[in-house]
């Protein structure tokens, strides 16, 4: 019982743990905004691709 304890202990103290877990979330954090940022622009460049349809769409039947 005492051995497991001591290794516990010994983890709690080591700074491998926590670090790890930071980089976890930082890597989470920049993968949800690179995901935000393609929906972004993939919206906004589809929206302009349909001004520009509607543009050219209007220049020929006229």
């Amino acid at each position: 019982m005492m051995p497991k304890l001591r290794n516990f202990k010994k983890f709690l103290a080591e700074e491998d743990g926590p670090t790890t877990v930071e980089y976890a979330i930082m890597l989470a954090m920049i993968i949800g905004v690179c995901i935000v940022a393609v929906v972004y622009l993939a919206n906004k460049t589809g929206d302009s691709f349909d001004s520009s349809s509607g543009a050219i769409s209007g220049a020929i039947s006229n």
